[in-house]
C-alpha cells in the first residue's frame, strides 16, 4: 500500500475565468473544471519546463537588421527564465554594439570585454555573475559598446565565452549580428544546438531570412536549418504582401513558423517587461519559448 493509493483524488480545479468565479461561488460545490484556454496554456508551460541534463544554445540571426533579432531574442529569455527552474543567459553577440542589455536591463558598463580579459581567472558562478546584469532571474551579458572594438570579438572568443557559459548556465540565448560570415558568426553556429531565423512578412524581411537558410545550406549547417523555427516579426506589414504564402514557404523549410505580432509595447524601443504585452505578443512568445524546448534532450 502507498500513500498515493490511499489519498482522495482531488479534481482538477480551474485558475481563473467563470470557471473559478463559479467555483468560489458554490464553496467547491460545483466544478465545471479548467477550461481549453486553460489547458492549452499548462501544456504550453509543460513543454517550456522540459528538463536539460547539460547546456543547450540558441542562436538568434538574420542576414539583415532591423527585422526582430534582439527583441526576439529578450521575450525568448524572459520567458524561458522566468518559467524554468534552471540557469538562463541570454549573450549579445553583435560585433556593432549591439543593443540587448539596454533592452533587458538598461546595464551595459560591464561587457563581454570585460569578462573576456578575466577569463583565466573565473572558476565560480558568484564571479560570473559579477559581469552580467539581471532581468528578472535572467542573467544578461552586454556586447563591447565601442563600436571600434567590436572586430577584437571574433570566432575564438566566443568560443572560449561558451566554454565558460557552459559550465554555469543550462540555456545560453545568443543575439547575433548580421554578419554571417563575421568570425564571431561562424562560432555561433558551429556552437549552436537550435537556431531561430528572423525575418518579417515583407518583401526584403521573408527574401533575407529566407537567404539566410539558402546560406547555412550551403556552408554545411544544413540540419541545423532544417531544425530551425522561423519568427515573423510583424511590426511592419502590408496588405500588398501574402502573409499566408511567406508562412507556407517557412513552414516547409523550417521546423516551426511563429508570428509575433505588432505591439505597442515592443514598438517603443525600450526596456521590455513582458506583463506589459498584449496577451497576443505573450502569448506568441510562450509559444516560441515552448518550441524551442521541444528540442531539449532530458
Amino acid at each position: 500500500m502507498t500513500g498515493e493509493s490511499i489519498l482522495r483524488v482531488r479534481p482538477d480545479e480551474p485558475s481563473f475565468g467563470w470557471r473559478r468565479a463559479l467555483l468560489r461561488a458554490t464553496g467547491g460545490l460545483v466544478n465545471p473544471g479548467p477550461g481549453a484556454e486553460e489547458l492549452r496554456r499548462r501544456e504550453v508551460l509543460h513543454r517550456i519546463r522540459r528538463p536539460l541534463v547539460r547546456s543547450h544554445r540558441i542562436a538568434v540571426t538574420s542576414i539583415k537588421g532591423g527585422v526582430g533579432k534582439t527583441t526576439v531574442s529578450t521575450l525568448l529569455g524572459l520567458v524561458m527564465a522566468e518559467h524554468r527552474g534552471d540557469r538562463v543567459i541570454a549573450l549579445d553577440a553583435n560585433p556593432d554594439a549591439g543593443t540587448l542589455a539596454d533592452r533587458l536591463t538598461g546595464e551595459s558598463s560591464v561587457t563581454v570585454r570585460e569578462l573576456l580579459r578575466d577569463l583565466h581567472r573565473i572558476d565560480s558562478w558568484t564571479e560570473v555573475s559579477r559581469y552580467t546584469s539581471l532581468a528578472g532571474r535572467l542573467q544578461v551579458l552586454a556586447s563591447e559598446q565601442d563600436p571600434a572594438a567590436g572586430d577584437a570579438f571574433n570566432r575564438q572568443e566566443y568560443e572560449q565565452i561558451c566554454a565558460l557559459l557552459d559550465r554555469f548556465f543550462n540555456v545560453i540565448i545568443t543575439d547575433s549580428g548580421t554578419g554571417l560570415v563575421h568570425s564571431a558568426m561562424e562560432g555561433t553556429l558551429k556552437l549552436a544546438d537550435s537556431v531561430i531565423i528572423v525575418g518579417a512578412p515583407t518583401v526584403d524581411g521573408a527574401g533575407r531570412a529566407a537567404k539566410t537558410l539558402d546560406w547555412m545550406h550551403a556552408h554545411g549547417h544544413g540540419p541545423l536549418a532544417a531544425e530551425a523555427v522561423a519568427v515573423l516579426s510583424c511590426d511592419r506589414t502590408s496588405v500588398e504582401v501574402d502573409l499566408p504564402r511567406i508562412r507556407e514557404h517557412f513552414a516547409s523549410r523550417c521546423r516551426a513558423v511563429i508570428e509575433i505580432p505588432h505591439d505597442p509595447h515592443l514598438a517603443t524601443g525600450g526596456r521590455v517587461h513582458l506583463d506589459r504585452l498584449r496577451p497576443r505578443t505573450r502569448d506568441a512568445a510562450y509559444e516560441l519559448a515552448a518550441a524551442m524546448a521541444d528540442r531539449f534532450v532530458p
